[in-house]
């Protein structure tokens, strides 16, 4: 669900509930028994819109539960890799680099030197001549 739709769908089920309530007193003003007002067909497509808008919004919170949940994962998954950077850091660095010897440049083994072959050209053969 579109978070920021969460303010106008907040708005739509307040108007809503206000319609319905209106609508309510209207009826229960004509003198009109619950189970007739219940079947009244403007009464229950205003309950309709409600139902409708508070779906969504169970929707919009679960969304935004799961983005916190999310977020929180991400924050603690980051304090861990910092305290195992510190942790790192902590030891003393010159056993580290007392164990691995330096690097230099990689020897590396000459090439071998091929006695060069002269390449013989190949003489064009005459073409035959055509027989007739």
């Amino acid at each position: 669900m579109n978070l920021r739709a969460k303010v106008y769908i907040e708005n739509q089920k307040k108007d809503a509930e206000a319609k319905l309530a209106a609508r309510l007193t209207f009826l229960k003003e004509k003198g009109l028994s619950p189970e007739v007002i219940k079947k009244d067909a403007t009464f229950r497509q205003i309950k309709a819109i409600v139902r409708k808008a508070e779906t969504r919004l169970a929707a919009i919170r679960a969304s935004e539960k799961l983005n916190q949940e999310r977020a929180q994962a991400k924050a603690e998954k980051l304090a861990a890799k910092q305290a195992a950077r510190e942790m790192a850091s902590a030891e003393p660095a010159e056993e580290v680099s007392e164990e691995k010897p330096k690097k230099g440049k990689k020897e590396q083994p000459e090439k071998r030197i091929k006695p060069e072959k002269k390449k013989e050209k190949k003489e064009k053969k005459p073409e035959p001549e055509e027989k007739k």
